[in-house]
């Protein structure tokens, strides 16, 4: 299902970026990187900008300086259609699916893109074995799936592009302790098969511990960034567990 791994080196980086909505400046001056196989967290409160940089890498945000490239091309402004040519997916927040379509067709929407009827079969044939609840459920609304049904299939969905690197924003709001650990488990998952994540998270404790770098963002600038040892940094530790 995956695509050949990107060359050694940075998968995709940011440098120096500014976006915002319009008059709304919201990144001033994010500069981050994600490596082929890892798992990158964004962190920080609400507001800070964590949504926007994926936003500004999707298009969705107006980006006004700075660059976003992925291995080695800058895709700044590249509609929708060429960011999933490129390898680029994109699951936003909110378990958006087509509610009134099935399982299967929402899949099937996830490799519009997709020309080879071969690749789109094996694609789902490993999105069902990934998510077996998927196969099981196919051909019913996917109205009826729970929220973390609706979460496996958006992130099935995003999988059917064979991805280089996969965008979540807050996969796990809103989702009972228990369905959170499971997602946070497909999602280390993935990054074992070799897809490199970028993910937004509020869980900020669970973001750390399963990346493999974590940016801090705090007023739209990357204030602290590092692995698994920044569990200990005070400012962590105050603002998101507490003072513990």
């Amino acid at each position: 299902m995956n695509k050949p791994l990107a060359s050694k080196g940075s998968l995709l980086r940011i440098n120096d970026l500014h976006a915002g909505y319009g008059e709304l400046q919201i990144l001033k001056g994010v500069s981050l990187e994600v490596k082929p196989g890892e798992i990158v967290a964004l962190i920080g409160p609400n507001g800070a900008g964590k949504s926007t940089v994926i936003k500004s890498i999707y298009n969705i945000a107006d980006v006004d300086k700075g660059s976003i490239d992925l291995q080695g091309k800058d895709i700044t402004g590249l509609k929708t259609h060429q960011l999933l040519e490129e390898g680029v997916s994109y699951v936003n927040q909110g378990r958006i699916v087509f509610a009134d379509l099935s399982v299967r067709e929402n899949l099937e929407i996830g490799a519009a893109h997709i020309k080879d009827k071969e690749v789109i079969q094996k694609n789902l044939s490993s999105v069902f074995k990934r998510f077996p609840i998927l196969k099981e459920r196919q051909h019913i609304a996917a109205y009826t799936l729970s929220g973390g049904q609706r979460q496996m299939l958006a992130i099935g969905r995003a999988l059917m592009h064979s991805p280089l690197l996969l965008m979540l924003d807050e996969p796990s709001l809103g989702l009972s302790p228990k369905l959170q650990q499971e997602i946070f488990k497909i999602i280390e998952g993935l990054r074992d098969e070799g897809i490199a994540i970028l993910i937004v998270e509020q869980n900020a404790k669970r973001a750390i511990e399963i990346a493999d770098r974590t940016y801090l963002l705090e007023d739209g600038k990357v204030v602290l960034s590092g692995g698994k040892e920044i569990l200990k940094d005070q400012r962590i530790r105050n603002v998101y567990l507490g003072g513990r």
